[in-house]
């Protein structure tokens, strides 16, 4: 029975690919978009089945279901691992993918490929169940290329707009570097322990017999794929890029799957990573300085989307920090508050540009949350939760990773909370900018300004009440999510109990985040700044919004050169190979055509040729005897 509904767990959403791939035309786009949301909501309900059960009797569901590689000593199955972590994940993968579905109903209802659209998003929620619920690295790694190619046909759906293409490519061949990681890191795993399954894995380290060099080198190689899959430095270029997508993708994508992955592949790696400090610290370090150079870029951002997306960089920075720490528990903490309130951001962005017909860009907004009030205020809601305003669920994730920090490593606690204090200025910029002061748009679009059908909204107000309620899982003194993790985690992050160096931490985190709001209130409220065009922008504020030119350094260090030697192949090289290859053929036509000479027919000729060949047969043996 466990077996069969954890099928249908994994597979209902691929049942729903399936359906609006082949049939999704014949149908109305409502029914299309109801059948790949209710798929879905099928996964959400029997993980919630799963989730209590293992709540009462605090046993893992660990399902093989058949063999599928045997080769000399190394044997691996293809099983399913439905543990605290992987259900805890699945809770709000399918739940938020749920809702981001219901919302897509609506957002995407007057789009002609809208079945398709649903397809992907079915497509991509299977591969992310997938990659969470596999009980060995390799089914991982099915379900980690899987989400990949998802977000490629995702953000390159509007496909006839070339830079959506570009984008699209870009996530995909960036995500591959980082995927090179992953599999080299596999090879070593496997050749060390002839196993990829975590627990067969986990009892071989604990028997303390490993080389600590491979080791260190395997968990080096796994972080790197995580630096690709959760947009880390230097492979996180991509990420931004990916708003060219619609925003129930951008949602998708950036709160609570694809980006989530890989911390949720460190954590479940934990014991591995555990026995490399050097790789922690490398985490840590890595961790800290993406969180700093993204909210730096977000500051000056004017694309509404951008904004949030080098917020979700940044805040992926904080939690691999904690990782690297080794808090693990507080770097899952964090990304179930942070899949809360920017799923709620993405999706409120969504509804500002569905209202507005497709604009984007900050400027040419203001003066919204009188014609938007259900966006404006769970937008509010969200962006108090980001910024770490107590008592919203970002601000008690946040700061235990500002006290982990601390506790560690002060330089690195000091550039987490600057990153901190940049993003409650920047999120409140995005706030002030859209929805106060006057409207800045056209006449047209200020006539047209309504809000969003309730299929919009809804899922706009079950993720602000979360972002409001979500911190209560693991409140100091409850601890509950430290409780859950137990059994994955034993003792790696002990519960901070409330103390005089608690409530000064807490007090300088609630600080730094209302210095950055009153910061963005004095420039964009009482100052009525306006930022300037593209081409007023000068000095130091040219490179921040140019995001430190890493995108042109990049391309000056590697897709030049690339291109310079493909080019130098096609008009230089292939030609003289080419050259090189026909003269063979040009050849051995010469020889044929003088070997056509001598069959021309004439009897006399072939006579004199066969007497000429007996007398030197004759005189061969003659002269050999």
């Amino acid at each position: 029975m466990e077996t069969n509904l954890a099928l249908v767990l994994l597979l209902s959403p691929f049942v729903g690919f399936l359906f609006n791939i082949f049939f999704g035309k014949k149908v109305s786009r409502n029914v299309s978009g109801a059948i790949g949301t209710l798929t879905v909501v099928v996964s959400f309900l029997l993980t919630l089945c799963f989730f209590a059960q293992l709540n009462q009797n605090g046993k893992p569901f660990e399902i093989s279901l058949f063999d599928w590689i045997q080769v000399s000593n190394f044997k691996l199955d293809f099983g399913i691992l439905l543990d605290q972590l992987s259900l805890l994940w699945l809770l709000f993968v399918t739940g938020i993918g749920s809702l981001i579905h219901l919302y897509s109903i609506s957002y995407m209802h007057d789009d002609e490929n809208m079945h398709k659209f649903f397809a992907y998003l079915n497509l991509f929620v299977f591969f992310m169940i997938t990659l969470v619920v596999g009980s060995n690295l390799l089914v991982m790694f099915i379900g980690w290329e899987g989400v990949g190619l998802c977000s490629y046909l995702l953000i390159g759906f509007w496909y006839k707009n070339q830079p959506y293409n570009d984008a699209a490519k870009k996530a995909f061949i960036m995500n591959r570097i980082g995927d090179l990681g992953f599999l080299i890191g596999m090879f070593i795993i496997g050749a060390m322990f002839s196993s990829l399954n975590y627990n067969e894995i986990k009892t071989a380290l604990t028997a303390g017999n490993a080389d600590s060099a491979l080791l260190g080198l395997a968990a080096l190689c796994l972080f790197i794929g995580a630096c690709g899959k959760s947009a880390q430095l230097p492979l996180y270029t991509w990420l931004p890029d990916a708003m060219a997508g619609p925003t129930p993708v951008s949602a998708l994508i950036h709160a609570a799957t694809m980006v989530t992955a890989g911390i949720f592949m460190v954590t479940r790696m934990n014991f591995l990573f555990d026995l490399t400090p050097d790789i922690q610290q490398i985490i840590a370090i890595v961790g800290a300085a993406t969180a700093l150079v993204a909210a730096s870029i977000g500051l000056l951002q004017n694309d509404i989307k951008k904004v949030l997306a080098y917020s979700t960089v940044s805040q992926l920075g904080l939690m691999f920090l904690a990782l690297g720490l080794g808090a693990y528990t507080v770097a899952v903490f964090h990304v179930i508050t942070h899949a809360f309130f920017k799923a709620c951001l993405f999706l409120g962005s969504g509804s500002v540009i569905h209202g507005l017909h497709g604009e984007q860009d900050m400027r040419k907004m203001g003066g919204l949350r009188k014609a938007m009030p259900i966006t404006f205020w769970t937008m509010m809601i969200s962006t108090l939760a980001i910024a770490g305003i107590f008592p919203f669920a970002g601000f008690w994730s946040k700061d235990e990773i500002l006290m982990v920090a601390f506790e560690h490593n002060k330089v690195l606690w000091v550039v987490a909370s600057i990153a901190s204090i940049m993003t409650a200025f920047y999120m409140f910029r995005l706030m002030y900018l859209t929805f106060f002061k006057e409207f800045r748009g056209t006449e047209e679009q200020k006539h047209h300004l309504h809000e969003s059908p309730s299929l919009i909204t809804i899922p706009l107000v079950i993720l602000a009440v979360l972002a409001v309620i979500g911190g209560a899982i693991n409140l100091p003194g409850s601890m509950w999510l430290n409780h859950f993790l137990e059994p994955i985690l034993a003792g790696k992050h002990e519960a901070h109990h409330l103390g005089t160096q608690e409530f000064m931490l807490m007090g300088i985190a609630l600080a730094g985040a209302i210095v950055g709001i009153i910061w963005a209130n004095a420039k964009y409220i009482k100052g009525g700044f306006v930022p300037k065009e593209d081409a007023e922008i000068s000095g130091f504020n040219k490179t921040v919004y140019n995001k430190y030119y890493v995108d042109e350094f990049y391309t000056f260090l590697i897709v030049k050169p690339i291109n310079g030697l493909a080019n130098f192949f096609r008009t230089t090289l292939e030609p003289a190979l080419g050259k090189v290859v026909f003269s063979f053929g040009t050849l051995a036509n010469g020889i044929g055509t003088q070997g056509k000479k001598l069959h021309n027919g004439n009897i006399g000729l072939y006579l004199f040729v066969f007497v000429i060949g007996i007398c030197a047969i004759i005189t061969y043996l003659f002269i050999a005897q």
